[in-house]
């Protein structure tokens, strides 16, 4: 099995990452492979055709109705005698269909008011909620203080302009507060429209300065963002919850993928590559404590970053795009980052669309937009396996191994056996050599010592024989001084001068 094989597997040509109307931008999935600008002209025309197809519904319905109350009316006036005993149930019936008509009536008021821009009115409940105090007037948390602070600050550099910003926004803070009954998709089209036409107001007072004005709406995402996170991120009206329930359950699912098998150019065995690999997944995991859609970015950048260099630490050469997919979607499997979709969508929804169209930005974000879709539809095929044994990895009853059938597996320093194991296996295994190796240096040191230990009980036995043959060989004899045996006045002297006698 060729490396080449096993890349056609997940192999995405770049583009596809383009707009499918070939505009020259980077697409995405959550608009249907178009890039933000094309999508926006599709939804609102879209949206167009069908305002106006319920316009002419309800126009139709209110004609019908209107003509049938008339011909109803006009048989009420012509019976103007009393009813007879025969006919008793006209009457009612009468007032049946005068009822029926007024529902009818009522209905068709009701279907033009929902199509009507001030039919959007909430419930008792919500009524009575909105009457508490807007969202934007609570009192704000201290990150969002200080991104209001250094909003103001910035502002002041514009000096006229910048309180003409500056008031636009908390006007369109007050007016998203009032409209939380939304759905998340008209929340991102009101936004996308500030978006535009400030950007369009900005352009011409910069006189065409791209750069000027891009500054200025990073500052504008921040502020507005920041304050609207809370009701826009993951609202209760979308299922992003449950997808986000559903990827985290299937990457835990996939948690027996192998870098082998996703043939990712990188070797975790070298240390740079390692702490890249670590760095890595902290950034795409942190990206779920960023408020603003800008800093989300900056963290799948930053994440992208450490893949390619990574792999370029591993080839010992620049890194390819074929390169940087797969390695991307097996950082996503070993991180599992937290609510994926929701800050796909909520990046995809409000983050300022320049950012999404072009640049390094959009590029890696379209990358992990594509391997969030190819860990939903991952199979047997896409990693080169038999779907007997990916059911059997998916369902826990078997675990990968590095086979002689699957020897033309790219191996990386020793341990092949042990590498293609799921990652936290070949740790364990590692350890376990490490354990073995301890353990026999260990045995080898109680050798050691054990043999020293006799080598001192033998050199003490035989010193102990040689001060014995010396003893024997010459044996210590003691005898009487003979000028105390001559000593005839010993006994007459004192107890401490008389001399003792020590027999040998």
């Amino acid at each position: 099995m060729s490396q080449r094989t096993e890349r056609r597997g997940i192999h995405v040509d770049q583009s596809d990452l383009l707009c499918k109307k070939g505009c020259g931008y980077y697409g995405n999935a959550a608009w249907q492979g178009l890039c933000s600008k094309c999508w926006r002209e599709e939804y609102q025309r879209v949206r167009q055709k069908q305002i106006q197809d319920d316009w002419a519904l309800a126009e139709k319905l209110q004609r019908e109705e209107e003509a049938a109350y008339a011909s109803s009316h006009g048989v009420q006036t012509q019976s103007t005698t009393p009813p007879q005993p025969g006919h008793a149930s006209l009457g009612p019936f009468s007032k049946f269909e005068e009822k029926k008509t007024n529902e009818k009536t009522r209905k068709v008021t009701t279907v033009k008011k929902f199509f009507s821009p001030s039919s959007r009115t909430a419930s008792k409940k919500e009524t009575q909620e909105g009457k508490t105090s807007p969202s934007i007037s609570r009192h704000a948390s201290f990150d969002t203080d200080q991104v209001s602070k250094d909003f103001v600050e910035f502002l002041k550099n514009l000096q006229k302009p910048g309180r003409e910003i500056h008031k636009q926004c908390r006007a369109f803070l007050v007016n998203m507060s009032s409209k939380k009954d939304l759905g998340a998709d008209e929340l991102s089209e009101c936004v996308q429209d500030f978006y535009q036409n400030l950007a369009d107001r900005l352009m011409t007072h910069f006189k065409g300065s791209s750069e000027s004005v891009e500054q200025v709406m990073d500052q504008v995402e921040k502020y507005i963002m920041t304050r609207l996170y809370k009701s826009v991120f993951c609202p209760e009206t979308t299922d992003d919850e449950r997808k986000d329930l559903a990827t985290q359950n299937r990457i835990r699912a996939l948690h027996w993928v192998t870098i082998q098998m996703l043939c990712v150019s990188m070797d975790e065995e070298i240390p740079e590559v390692s702490e890249n690999v670590v760095k890595a997944i902290t950034d795409i995991i942190e990206m779920d404590s960023k408020r603003v859609p800008r800093d989300k970015l900056a963290c799948i950048t930053r994440c992208s970053k450490h893949i390619f260099s990574a792999i370029r630490i591993t080839k010992n050469e620049p890194a390819s795009a074929d390169d940087f997919l797969p390695a991307l979607i097996y950082i996503v499997l070993k991180a599992n980052p937290p609510r994926l979709q929701s800050n796909i969508q909520y990046i995809t929804r409000f983050c300022n669309p320049s950012r999404l169209m072009t640049g390094e930005d959009g590029y890696y974000f379209t990358n992990l937009c594509c391997a969030a879709a190819f860990i939903e539809k991952l199979d047997a095929q896409s990693l080169n396996l038999s779907p007997e044994e990916f059911e059997r990895y998916m369902s826990g009853q078997a675990s990968p191994r590095c086979s002689s059938a699957e020897g033309e597996w790219p191996h990386t320093g020793q341990g092949a056996g042990v590498a293609a194991t799921n990652p936290v296996l070949a740790q364990l295994n590692h350890n376990l050599e490490q354990l073995s190796s301890i353990s026999s240096r260990q045995e080898k040191v109680m050798e050691a010592a054990q043999s020293l230990q006799a080598d001192l009980l033998s050199w003490t036995e035989s010193v102990q024989r040689e001060v014995n043959d010396i003893l024997e060989k010459y044996p210590l004899t003691c005898t009487v001084s003979a000028i105390d045996a001559n000593n005839i006045d010993n006994d007459n002297l004192p107890p401490p001068l008389t001399p003792q006698v020590f027999a040998g």
